[in-house]
């Protein structure tokens, strides 16, 4: 049950009773004529749609709407049940109206908290994406051999990576369907969700949406047919994140011929669910002394720069042709780069300062951890929000000594109404607070961060003719580095 009626949140079955348990508080008032009929048509509405949303699943959201139907139904039923009325239409029994409004008052307050919650923490909806592919996605997991786990004091225990594919896809089955958002199953996304949730210091249940979400790729779809080669992007979400968490992104960017993927770094994410079984949980947090945080952050920044390193030579293995894989042939590895949000973004600069493979890099408000050295040689663009009181003082400083002393042309495109998790899929689930999700709004948000991001990507990595500073200028303030210090 995760269709939802457009701008309204909730699926037909939820729509229908919340209008039924709204009939019934009302009928009370309806004038005496009416109120028989009005009072019949409430009851027979109500009941069996909340049996159907029973047996279908009923989300937290709609819990204060049955109680409030609960709580009005055996005001309504019992004058037709016990026969009160005093005559065919005759007016029957009712409380007074001082007596029935604090009531009714109620009741309606518990109706109308249904679809509110439910904007508020709605099943998100991801955007279609507009590219000319329809988009498919797997889920692998590689272990490199030559990598201990520095997480845990198992000798023997080696550094494990799960990676997300998003990638241009053929054309699917009819009814094909879609994929969970957070998991490759209802229990994994379940637990992520819990995880995510706990991590922000909320209840699990309020991201029960985005537990039941799928997006718009379909699970093992056919790669998209004629043989063209197709650039890569590599994305390392925020510390206590999770690879999924820029779905709407990732399709969108392999809805025009990217492959994307995203990377769950074990013991740094929320909950990483491994082949096995086994849930790796996030073992990362702050000690409260702002110098070891800053040496722990640099060091996590480390061991997720050495996994987009080592996940972009795996790329490289599977993308060679002449391989049993359905993407053989089909990656560009010659043309990667290399992206991530926050601490996922920091590790995004120093994978590219490592390692030349990457073309190019995108920081997604990532406060640069880690040292500043050697220079960056790659067009950089980042992306951030608005500088406040709260702002870290460090951090602009920080991010524009790395891209001044970048050796090829960078932008920092600083997005008005943009907050911390503007830049991730949270505005699609979580309530328009400005200080959390932005101003940009549900829709809003993802077309910006899609637009620019592959205004930039496609000027790099596949020489699109003309500068996509005047793309990039069209949603904010765009500082350009050249090489030349202008």
């Amino acid at each position: 049950m995760t269709e939802t009626i457009a701008g309204l949140f909730l699926s037909l079955p939820e729509f229908l009773v919340v209008l039924a348990a709204a009939a019934l508080v009302a009928a009370r008032w309806l004038p005496a004529a009416a109120r028989p009929r009005g009072r019949a048509v409430a009851v027979a509405a109500f009941v069996p749609s909340a049996a159907v949303l029973g047996v279908l699943g009923v989300r937290w959201q709609l819990l204060p709407v049955l109680v409030g139907g609960a709580v009005a139904l055996p005001f309504a039923a019992a004058p037709l049940l016990r026969g009160l009325r005093r005559g065919p239409g005759g007016p029957g029994w009712r409380a007074r109206w001082w007596l029935a409004l604090p009531g009714s008052a109620a009741a309606l307050g518990l109706v109308a908290a249904g679809p509110l919650a439910a904007w508020a923490f709605p099943v998100p909806v991801f955007p279609v994406p507009s590219g000319p592919y329809p988009v498919g996605t797997r889920v692998v997991q590689w272990t490199d051999p030559d990598r201990p786990e520095t997480f845990t004091a198992d000798p023997d225990d080696r550094r494990t990576v799960v990676v997300q594919l998003w990638y241009p896809a053929g054309a699917s089955p009819a009814g094909a369907p879609r994929a969970p958002y957070l998991g490759r199953t209802e229990q994994e996304a379940r637990t992520v969700a819990g995880a995510l949730a706990g991590g922000a210091g909320l209840p699990g249940f309020l991201f029960d949406g985005a537990a039941r979400a799928r997006s718009r790729a379909v699970a093992g779809a056919p790669v998209a047919g004629g043989g063209g080669r197709f650039p890569v992007v590599l994305f390392s979400p925020g510390s206590g994140g999770a690879r999924t968490q820029n779905t709407a992104w990732a399709e969108e960017l392999a809805a025009h011929g990217y492959v994307v993927a995203a990377l769950d770094h074990p013991y740094d994410c929320a909950a990483v669910v491994l082949d096995d079984g086994r849930t790796v949980r996030s073992a990362t947090a702050s000690s409260g002394d702002r110098d070891r945080d800053e040496q722990l952050a640099a060091d996590w920044t480390q061991v997720r720069a050495a996994d987009l390193r080592f996940a972009l030579t795996r790329l490289a293995d599977l993308g060679r042709a002449g391989g049993g894989d359905p993407l053989a042939g089909r990656l560009d590895t010659g043309r990667a780069a290399v992206a991530g949000h926050s601490m996922g973004g920091a590790a995004a600069l120093q994978a590219a300062r490592q390692d030349a493979r990457f073309a190019a890099a995108v920081d997604l408000d990532g406060f640069p951890h880690g040292p500043a050295t050697p220079a960056l040689h790659q067009p950089v663009l980042a992306l951030t929000q608005a500088v406040t009181p709260a702002t870290d003082p460090r951090y602009l400083p920080r991010l524009t000594e790395a891209l001044a002393a970048d050796t090829a042309t960078s932008y920092r495109l600083t997005v008005p109404g943009a907050a911390h998790l503007t830049f991730t899929d949270a505005p699609l689930y979580l309530p328009p607070l400005p200080s959390v999700t932005g101003t940009l709004g549900r829709t809003g948000s993802p077309r910006m961060l899609a637009e620019t991001t592959l205004a930039f990507l496609d000027a790099v990595l596949r020489q699109t003719p003309g500068d996509p500073a005047a793309a990039l200028a069209a949603h904010g303030s765009l500082t350009v580095h050249r090489p030349d210090g202008s």
